[in-house]
């Protein structure tokens, strides 16, 4: 029987790469008192079979640092704790068989300007000098990446443990945790077969076992177990120790050195989803699952193609390995909504010894300052509900991300699996209409009315009728389903007082006047993006996007503001033109007018009959009012307004509507990352008067240090010179041919006539309208460069 501890500052749950470097990270920190607990030995889980590639470019910014630590932490890490971690910067090459790809990986070469990373689009026969192995006569082109490094996942797992010991960490090996104590809202320890074990944190590690773990402690971890493959070749001709890491997409597959072999795995585009996550064996130490060579064909039929040599060569080791995976293909990081100081590290989705560096430093960091220090939206626990818990909605979900690893990365790509999750009171009418539905927050959602979704790098195919419900926004009145906004209800005598520190403008306004304001966290930056309506005294509705029901509510509530979901409870109707004023008064005996409803204003209203809220307010820039109808009552006030002549239209339309107009968009715009200084919002707070509120003084310091000059980041908007290129978000901006910063958001706009969008420029000095208005700017689409115009003013005012 293991001898633990009465109590830690801190427990971690699970030994693998990422808990020991969770552990390694806290102690860097200061915090000495930390007990990891394994049920097994350290790395015998998952960690052990992984392959152990470590890829620094990411699709993002803040995903690339973060994984750009780990290589730094990883070559320097043998040096502090005497273990070898076996990291070797060795270089990647990421091979093309088409023009899609090609475009992929022109849009990833810049990505990695934009990012200071070293990176290289090369031809065919330069691929094969760097990667003499394969063959490159059906190959189009090929990505050369210098960062790129492999490392021996068991040995930084040791190392990165020891670093952990050599601060005061305590790890204690064959111990499984069995439960959680909770008490007043807060975990306070753990239950495990060798005792209980008091403690302030506890942090959720353990791989394919973290949903069950999570389970116990009624804490949403969605993941599940998929079949993974990969095997070890006998020695091939032209491989050494520093061969660099090869990737074949378009054959789903990567190719590594291993002890003068290869090791071939890949991502097969169907996966083979492993037991239920509540159906894991124990014990289950350093074990493979059997073979299954029928399954793992399509991989090494690729393989065959890439490598001839591999038709002469003997296989070592066949590897099946379980290994968890998200519904998103994003990983799982972040304190547990509702459930203070309990902390969530997995779901790694085969990315886990690339990310396990930034991943723990991140994760230690959140736990120490009690809140994110850099942008985690994307990989933020908080960004999943408990219906996304489902055992059996989670195995048709694994077979479809997994295979999207090596997958064309579309634009707009809409995961097709597990659908519907949830639908507005409109689904099946709009179907009929002919909406093609997006999904977020498990709420579809019309995205355009026309046939099909089809994923291109150009103009797609729907880009006509999406054009065509822009102008009828602009010229005439639309309608759209908005139902999937989350809305919230903020009632009782302290109701003002918590708001007021939670938001950042003032919402001490009158009733029926609504606000627009952030959320910021302590260091001045975005928490959250919404408006804020007076209902009453006492009352306030507040309204936000879909995709944060989950993380704003676990926000108000750690901020002592008692909010009421009332999501479903409501639909959303934006009825949206010029014309909207004259619909609405045909239907209804109320007021429309502009004096008599004039923006920003919210209160009851009759609309066909049916009581409902009107809000004046626009995400698309034309006059026009969301209407917050019983979900019983909406389709009859649907369909009073289409039949008084309103357009359908979609997400599509909204995109490029508000980009026109130059609004912003949490997640994209609005990050941790970012402040209202940045993203040109300052009037959207309360900084000009006396009210206090969370990240005041920091939005202060942002504020005059972007006033004093030197280097900084600013929001613009964008304006595509030509009509012909098609920008999606995340090409490279660039002044004089040189990086200057990169698109956040990009679409057609039809009434501007070509691309438009929102981008983050980069500049040694101030960012002003006169050094805007002197041009050079240029945007990298896919390796050709097209003229753009930038502005602090948007397109349309």
């Amino acid at each position: 029987m293991a001898d633990l501890p009465s109590r830690a500052r801190v427990v971690i749950v699970g030994g693998g790469v990422i808990g020991t470097s969770v552990a390694y990270h806290l102690t860097r920190l200061g915090w000495t008192d930390v007990l990891l607990l394994e049920q097994g030995t350290l790395s015998c889980g998952t960690t052990w079979h992984a392959a152990g590639l470590v890829g620094p470019l990411r699709a993002s910014e803040s995903g690339t640092r973060l994984v750009q630590y780990s290589a730094e932490l990883y070559a320097s890490l043998e040096a502090e704790t005497g273990l070898a971690t076996g990291y070797r910067n060795v270089g990647g090459v990421v091979v093309a068989r088409t023009e899609d790809r090609m475009v992929q990986l022109r849009r990833t070469a810049a990505n990695a300007v934009a990012y200071d990373l070293p990176c290289e689009l090369v031809s065919p026969d330069r691929a094969q000098e760097l990667w003499p192995p394969m063959r490159v006569d059906d190959l189009l082109g090929a990505l050369w990446l210098p960062g790129d490094g492999k490392v021996n996942p068991a040995d930084l797992t040791q190392s990165l443990a020891r670093g952990a010991r050599q601060r005061g960490a305590r790890i204690v090996e064959r111990v499984r945790v069995t439960g959680f104590p909770i008490a007043g809202g807060r975990v306070t320890g753990v239950h495990t077969d060798a005792g209980d074990v008091e403690a302030e944190v506890v942090v959720n590690c353990g791989g394919q076992w973290a949903k069950a773990l999570g389970d116990l402690a009624g804490v949403t971890v969605p993941l599940h177990s998929a079949e993974h493959f990969y095997v070890v070749t006998e020695a091939v001709p032209g491989t050494h120790p520093d061969l660099p890491i090869m990737r074949d997409p378009d054959g789903w597959t990567y190719f590594k050195e291993e002890t003068g072999g290869l090791a071939v795995g890949g991502f097969e585009p169907e996966a083979k989803p492993w037991r239920s996550p509540d159906d894991l064996p124990y014990p289950f130490e350093f074990q493979l699952l059997e073979e299954d060579w029928e399954h793992f064909s399509v991989l090494m039929e690729q393989a065959l193609l890439r490598i001839p040599a591999l038709e002469q060569t003997g296989i070592r080791k066949f590897y099946n390995g379980p290994e968890s995976f998200t519904p998103d293909n994003q990983f799982l990081l972040g304190e547990a909504p509702g459930l203070r100081g309990y902390f969530v590290g997995a779901g790694f989705n085969s990315v886990g010894i690339a990310s396990a560096g930034g991943a723990g430093r991140a994760l230690a960091e959140w736990i120490v300052a009690g809140e994110p220090q850099d942008d985690l939206v994307a990989v933020d626990v908080r960004r999943f509900a408990p219906f996304h818990g489902d055992h059996g909605w989670l195995r048709s979900r694994v077979s479809e991300v997994l295979g999207l690893h090596y997958a064309v990365p579309w634009p707009n790509r809409e995961l097709e699996s597990g659908r519907p999750q949830r639908t507005s009171p409109l689904h099946a009418t709009l179907a009929e209409r002919g909406a093609s539905f997006g999904a977020r927050m498990g709420w579809e959602r019309p995205n355009v009315f026309a046939p099909s979704l089809d994923y291109t790098w150009g103009k797609p195919s729907w880009l006509a009728a999406c054009a065509a419900e822009q102008t009828a926004c602009r010229t005439d009145v639309a309608v759209f389903d908005q139902t999937s906004f989350s809305k919230y209800e903020v009632s009782g005598p302290g109701a003002l007082e918590t708001l007021q520190w939670v938001c950042a403008a003032d919402v001490d306004v009158p009733i029926g006047r609504c606000v627009y304001t952030p959320f910021l966290n302590h260091r001045g930056t975005y928490e959250a993006d919404l408006t804020v309506t007076r209902s009453g005294a006492d009352s306030f509705l507040l309204v936000s996007s879909s995709a944060t029901t989950v993380r704003d509510l676990d926000w108000l509530a750690r901020h002592d503001v008692p909010a009421t979901d009332v999501t479903e409870s409501y639909a959303v109707l934006g009825v949206m033109g010029p014309r909207s004023r004259a619909l609405l008064s045909s239907l209804s005996a109320d007021d429309w007018s502009e004096e008599g409803f004039p923006f920003a204003t919210s209160r009851p209203a009759t609309v066909a009959g049916t009581s409902l809220r009107a809000t004046r307010m626009t995400y698309v820039g034309e006059v026009g009012w969301e209407l917050l109808v019983p979900a019983d009552a909406a389709l009859s006030v649907y369909e009073a307004v289409s039949a008084a002549g309103a357009t359908d239209a979609g997400y599509y339309a909204i995109e490029s509507l508000r980009l026109e107009k130059g609004y912003r968009a949490f997640g994209r715009e609005l990050t941790p990352d970012y402040g209202p200084a940045e993203a040109g919002l300052v009037f959207a707070t309360a900084l000009k008067g006396d009210k206090d509120f969370l990240g005041r003084a920091a939005l202060e310091e942002h504020r005059a240090a972007l006033a004093a000059g030197g280097a900084r980041r600013r929001l613009v908007s964008l304006v595509v010179e030509s009509p012909d290129p098609m920008l999606w978000g995340g090409e490279l901006l660039l002044r004089d041919g040189v990086a200057a910063g990169q698109v956040t958001s990009a679409a057609w706009g039809e009434t501007v006539g070509s691309s438009v969008g929102l981008a983050y420029v980069r500049h040694d000095g101030p960012v002003t309208a006169d050094w805007l208005a002197a041009g050079g700017f240029e945007v990298d689409v896919a390796g050709e460069r097209h003229g753009v115009r930038l502005s602090l003013q948007p397109p349309l005012r």
